[in-house]
């Protein structure tokens, strides 16, 4: 199936009621992983990659690969640039067939975080990609590496920046945190019911690893309709590998790999099911 856009998978969730998983990965057997579970539960899904994590797995290589991947799916598969921080490797993300990117300008003043936002949008446009931004500060940071406070968004501040930058999705900040949670989150519900009345857009939740199932329902049916997953699959791909190492199952590199695509795998099955996504290809 052609690759296709984040923003025809998003305007059919928004209209059915469910959230897209988008998901996180670093190599071909996550991608493989992650695509066995989509081809299995006829659902429509999104890979992405963050900018930060391009030096373990560089762009030009992944790239491509995200790219061949989704082509060559038979479900619909958007592949994403998340949390863009230059200019220059957005721009290399969409030559290479990302059909959306995200730039991530949350830790900028709000009218800086806008100007910014507003003209990768019209680069992605150029590219005939979609573009998402993000208003607030979600917690944590995308590769563990800072622990950034949540400021969660303004639903007024929300509307404003939709307004002047005219973004696909729009990521927002109700408590939830990238990375391990070190408690169970308390999501702002309120916070997400005000801003999706004030904004005609999708909005997306980041930080998804550990948030419980029937919160992610709760926000799938107050405006939430693509949820990223990242540590998630990390966590899992590793633990499949140590548990494979523990029981004896790998004899040989393929074992290795079989275990890294079965962690994969299992990981996005249980994100679409709780997402409600599976048969909505």
């Amino acid at each position: 199936m052609p690759i296709v856009k984040m923003s025809e998978l998003l305007a059919k969730a928004e209209k059915e009621g469910y959230a897209v998983g988008s998901f996180s990965v670093a190599n071909m057997e996550m991608v493989l992983g992650v695509l066995k579970a989509v081809e299995e539960t006829k659902s429509p899904a999104i890979i992405q990659i963050a900018e930060v994590r391009l030096n373990h797995s560089p762009l030009e290589l992944i790239g491509p690969l995200m790219v061949a991947a989704a082509e060559n799916c038979s479900m619909p598969v958007a592949v994403h640039f998340d949390h863009g921080k230059t200019e220059e490797k957005i721009r290399q993300a969409l030559e290479i067939g990302f059909t959306s990117v995200m730039f991530d300008g949350s830790h900028l003043p709000f009218e800086e975080n806008a100007t910014q936002t507003a003209k990768i949008k019209r680069i992605a446009a150029e590219y005939g990609a979609d573009c998402e931004g993000e208003i607030g500060c979600v917690g944590g940071s995308e590769d563990g590496s800072e622990d950034i406070a949540i400021n969660c968004t303004s639903p007024d501040q929300a509307a404003e920046f939709h307004r002047l930058t005219g973004v696909d999705a729009l990521a927002v900040a109700i408590g939830n945190a990238h990375g391990n949670y070190k408690q169970t989150p308390k999501l702002r519900f309120d916070i997400l019911e005000q801003t999706a009345s004030k904004v005609d857009v999708p909005l997306v939740l980041h930080g998804g690893t550990g948030i419980l199932p029937d919160d992610f329902r709760k926000c799938i049916s107050l405006g939430i309709h693509k949820i990223n997953i990242a540590t998630a699959t990390f966590d899992r791909v590793e633990q499949s590998v140590r548990n494979a190492y523990a029981e004896e199952n790998i004899k040989g590199y393929y074992d290795l790999q079989s275990a890294e695509v079965d962690g994969a795998y299992r990981n996005a099955l249980g994100h679409i099911e709780i997402f409600g996504c599976a048969g909505k290809a």
